[in-house]
C-alpha cells in the first residue's frame, strides 16, 4: 500500500476545529519526537509529498516541517488509531532535530530538567554505557570492560556467543532469553568502544527489513 492509499481522508474525526492530533515517532527507535495538529490539507500533502506538513493554529496557515529550519521530516508511514481521531507518523528526522529548542524531541523536560526521551530498550541501555565511557565510576563493570579494551571485550562477546549456543541446545526458553540479554549488552558495549553509534546498526537492519 502506497503512503497516499494510508489514511482514508475522510475516515478521520476531526474535531470542531477541523484539527486532528499528529504524533511524530522515530522510525528506527521509536522515540516520540513531537505532537502537531494537521488539518484534511496539511494530511493531503504529507500523504502526496511524503513530508510531514502540519496546521499552525497560532498563524492559521500550513506548515512544512523543515521549511526554514531544514530539518525535515520524511515520512515512513502514517497510522490513525482506533476512534480515527489521532494520528502516528513513523518519520526519518533529518538532522535529527524535532524541536524548535534545538533538541532532538519536544518531549526532553523531566521536573525541569532536560534528559533525553524514552527510546526502545536497547537504545536506552546503549545511552547509560555511553554515559559510563564518558563518566567513568571505578565500581561499573561496563567501565571495566571499556578499560579492559578490544581484548576484555571481544572476549566476554565470545563467551556469551557460546552459552547462547548452548542455551538454544538445550532448548531452555528462559535461559535463551537471559543469555541473549548478555550478549546484545556486551556487543553494545563494543559499539560505544569503538564509538559506532547504535542508530547506525538500526539503518543496516531497516535496510534488511526493506
Amino acid at each position: 500500500m502506497s503512503l497516499s492509499q494510508a489514511v482514508p481522508l475522510d475516515k478521520i474525526r476531526y474535531n470542531e476545529q477541523g484539527l486532528v492530533p499528529a504524533i511524530a515517532q522515530d522510525y528506527l527507535d521509536g522515540t516520540v519526537l513531537m505532537m502537531a495538529w494537521m488539518n484534511r490539507e496539511s494530511l493531503a500533502k504529507s500523504l502526496e509529498t511524503e513530508e510531514a506538513w502540519y496546521w499552525s493554529r497560532s498563524r492559521q496557515e500550513l506548515w512544512h516541517k523543515g521549511a526554514t529550519s531544514g530539518h525535515f521530516q520524511k515520512i515512513r508511514g502514517i497510522r490513525y488509531d482506533c476512534d480515527s481521531d489521532a494520528l502516528l507518523l513513523t518519520i526519518e528526522q533529518i538532522g535529527d532535530i524535532a524541536c524548535h529548542t534545538g533538541e532532538r524531541s519536544c518531549f526532553h523536560q523531566v521536573n525541569n530538567h532536560k534528559d533525553a526521551p524514552p527510546a526502545d530498550t536497547l537504545s536506552e541501555v546503549f545511552q547509560v554505557i555511553r554515559d559510563r565511557a564518558i563518566n567513568p565510576t571505578a565500581e561499573s563493570y561496563t567501565c571495566k570492560l571499556l578499560a579492559g579494551g578490544d581484548n576484555k571485550i571481544l572476549k566476554k562477546i565470545g563467551e556469551e556467543s557460546a552459552e547462547v549456543v548452548m542455551a538454544c541446545k538445550d532448548d531452555d526458553p528462559d535461559a535463551i532469553a537471559s543469555e541473549v540479554a548478555d550478549l546484545f549488552y556486551h556487543t553494545l558495549v563494543a559499539l560505544a568502544y569503538h564509538k559506532v553509534d547504535l542508530r547506525d546498526v538500526y539503518r543496516q537492519l531497516d535496510k534488511r527489513r526493506s
